[in-house]
């Protein structure tokens, strides 16, 4: 096709074989986007392409990548906000018509569906550390590293000392959303035992929230060691880690409760993450 389509925080390239996606670096570009800086995702990474009506007199024309084709999509496991997905282009209303005709063109170039054994789409490429609420994670492509804080560590995990994990010897990632609720970064050892219902107890794990491993820091870290453990075993190994704990949620859900009723949580959002909680059991 060879042609470019400008939207809000973003500019969609299409090319032969891909789409080339740049995001904008202004002030009003969420940081998840500028921290991507651009992505080129395979048409055969693609399941389909979408165009509908958006907020306040826009249309929103999206890609949809197949199941197992990008770390970014697969480690943030349906948690993203609406507004940080990077699949959506943003365009005004009056060109509508524009979009449904590059949508239709990217259609007719479609030619594979369903879920990929191996990843399609390059990860991101940073950053290569964050700063959690009670350490540092680390990662220098080959191995994950976690520095305890002495300010905000557990017991359990100073008991432990920092940690190393090789990639090769990992199974999974588990990454959860630090919005509304804490969340994590959960590394999943191979051959390992169930592990403690509460992260801030797992040396496995670096706790966030409250301005600590925000997405854009935390989720493309996650994205990257992700790649690199499912490249160091492409066939056998998971892509996360597997369904939490109920007990583990429940309690989720009480403190998303809690946050509620302290007016910290609208009741919207309560709804989404309490239904985002429960679709996890």
């Amino acid at each position: 096709m060879g042609d470019v389509l400008a939207g809000f925080h973003a500019v969609w390239e299409f090319e032969s074989d891909s789409v080339l996606i740049r995001y904008e670096r202004g002030i009003r570009t969420p940081k998840l986007f500028q921290v991507l800086g651009e992505r080129r995702v395979p048409l055969d990474a693609i399941a389909g392409v979408t165009l509908t009506r958006g907020k306040r007199g826009t249309v929103v024309l999206r890609v949809e990548p197949r199941p197992g084709a990008d770390p970014l999509t697969e480690a943030a496991a349906g948690q993203l906000r609406e507004s940080g997905d990077p699949y959506r282009l943003v365009l005004p209303a009056e060109r509508e018509v524009l979009a449904e005709y590059y949508a239709d063109e990217l259609t007719s170039l479609l030619t594979e569906s369903g879920p990929v054994e191996r990843f399609l789409v390059e990860p991101p490429k940073g950053p290569s550390s964050f700063k959690a609420y009670d350490g540092k994670a680390t990662f220098d492509g080959r191995t994950v590293k976690f520095r305890w804080s002495w300010t905000g560590a557990s017991s359990a995990k100073w008991k432990a000392g920092d940690q190393t994990f090789p990639v090769g010897e990992l199974s999974g990632v588990e990454w959860r959303s630090p919005e509304a609720l804490e969340g994590h970064l959960r590394l999943v050892p191979r051959d390992a035992g169930v592990p403690p219902a509460q992260a801030d107890q797992d040396p496995a794990a670096v706790v966030f929230g409250l301005g600590y491993g925000p997405v854009h820091e935390s989720l493309p870290f996650a994205a990257a060691v992700l790649a690199a453990v499912r490249a160091s075993s492409p066939v056998t190994v998971p892509a996360v880690a597997a369904r939490r704990d109920p007990a583990d949620i429940a309690e989720r859900i009480r403190h998303l409760g809690e946050l509620h009723q302290a007016g910290l949580v609208t009741d919207e959002e309560f709804s989404v993450k309490k239904a985002e909680l429960l679709a996890e059991l």
